[in-house]
């Protein structure tokens, strides 16, 4: 039977996979500002708290014990537990676990969760090969950069399509990443890239399951894999992000060429990077941080009639459960989420937690949610108001959230973060301990001393 082949092509496309190739494996090391900088040491800092966090989190159990059923090697840290497995593996659960609070960073320009590949990756590769500090930054930079500027190419399309853009570019970044520790030259480092272009994780349809936080960890075990392959040999096309048949056409038909090279080497994606005070999806951000404000000026549940949100239409599409079974369901819940910001003025991962989506005052205060449509108000606001039973209505219009790039979490607000989830694992000292070596990390000689801290 005849079919047809035609495909809507770029033939014209430029040399991506090697410009991107050349730009990982030549830029200098800290060749970027201090802004940058300071944001990388946020973003590990930020990534590690998340992964060490969720340590223990029945994912993770299912996750481990899968793994140890390939009898492992142990040359890499399982952070907040004692195991060490071979690197791919860690890269793997590492990656899972700094993604199963939804409580990572996000950049919002893409809605990328960009650590949870790259870091997962890099971070057990360097352990085993005894990488310095000042190693693991300048592949974290460089790492996020590519899979950054190939999700700025693609998005939204690509994501509207049903990939999850975290797990879908972030195979990429990792293999980046882990090309630069390994010192790859150009066409190794194309090499690399090209074996990760066949290797996207992650669709949209699992969200809400563990499948979700696989995405980042598969990706992160794809992309070590990718450069440990080019770096024995391993070969690729060499066009394999840019050609009709490559991985960002077939991908996607929004294709903006012009975001991989723009200011390469002078604008940094991780400049983007934002950092999360609530565990959960971050279109709800916006709907929480306005509850919060309603609890503040004096609105307790028991007044409350109904609570009527407009929103963008992404939020509804992405959090629209109005029912969540259990927390991981509920952190795609903006119902529940307003919830918990009237209710508890916060909402950490304690809050998204099953006993507390179960508890019949939460889930009549989540009830009282109204939620409506209103594309004229940005994705990243929100228009609440609060009807009470006695008539009166109260009303919080937010236009940038807390932990948005225009009201960004401090370094003081990243810690209490940082303690609120490594303290039940590994205890105050440890967190402490932990805390100064990320805030130290350009200068630490062999990231085997930090891991040794990530494990009880």
């Amino acid at each position: 039977m005849a079919r047809n082949t035609q495909v809507t092509a770029d033939t014209a496309a430029p040399p991506v996979t090697s410009i991107l190739a050349r730009f990982v494996s030549s830029h200098p090391s800290r060749g970027w500002s201090d802004a940058v900088e300071r944001e990388a040491h946020r973003t590990f800092y930020n990534w590690l708290g998340c992964a060490i966090g969720a340590a223990h989190h029945e994912a993770a159990d299912a996750a481990l014990s899968a793994v140890q059923l390939l009898e492992p090697a142990p040359q890499a840290s399982v952070l907040g537990r004692r195991d060490k497995v071979d690197m791919g593996s860690a890269a793997l659960v590492n990656g899972i676990t700094s993604h199963t609070f939804d409580f990572d960073d996000t950049h919002l320009k893409t809605i990328i969760h960009p650590a949870g590949p790259v870091a997962s990756a890099i971070l057990a590769l360097g352990e085993r090969n005894g990488s310095s500090g000042r190693d693991l930054l300048d592949a974290l930079v460089l790492g996020i950069d590519v899979a950054c500027r190939i999700g700025n190419v693609m998005y939204p399309d690509h994501y509207d399509r049903g990939w999850h853009i975290t797990g879908s570019t972030g195979m990429l970044g990792a293999a980046a990443g882990c090309a630069r520790l390994l010192r790859l030259d150009e066409q190794q480092t194309a090499m690399a890239l090209g074996i990760a272009a066949s290797q996207p994780v992650g669709l949209r349809e699992q969200f809400g399951t563990m499948t979700k936080p696989f995405h980042p960890g598969g990706a992160a075990r794809a992309g070590l894999m990718s450069a440990l392959l080019a770096s024995k040999g391993f070969t690729a096309s060499p066009r394999a992000l840019e050609a009709p048949r490559g991985f960002v056409q077939v991908a996607s038909d929004k294709r903006a060429w012009h975001e991989v090279t723009d200011e390469l080497g002078q604008r940094f994606e991780i400049s983007f990077n934002t950092y999360k005070p609530f565990a959960c999806g971050i279109v709800i951000h916006p709907s929480i941080d306005a509850c919060v404000q309603l609890k503040d000026k004096g609105v307790t549940p028991d007044q409350v009639e109904r609570i009527e949100l407009r929103v963008h239409s992404l939020v509804l599409e992405l959090t629209g459960k109005k029912a969540p079974k259990d927390g991981l369901e509920a952190k795609f819940s903006v119902y529940h989420g307003c919830a918990l910001g009237l209710m508890y003025g916060h909402a950490g991962e304690e809050e998204f937690s099953d006993a507390v989506v179960r508890d019949p005052r939460v889930i009549e205060l989540r009830d009282k949610v109204r939620a409506t449509v209103d594309d004229s108000i940005d994705e990243a606001a929100v228009h609440v108001a609060a009807v009470l039973k006695d008539g009166r209505r109260i009303e919080v219009q937010v236009e940038h959230a807390i932990g948005s790039m225009n009201n960004p979490l401090s370094n003081a607000q990243l810690e209490a973060k940082f303690h609120a989830l490594v303290h039940p694992v590994l205890g105050q000292a440890k967190a402490s301990e932990i805390t100064h070596a990320c805030w130290d990390l350009a200068a630490l000689p062999d990231l085997r001393s930090l891991t040794a801290l990530c494990r009880p």
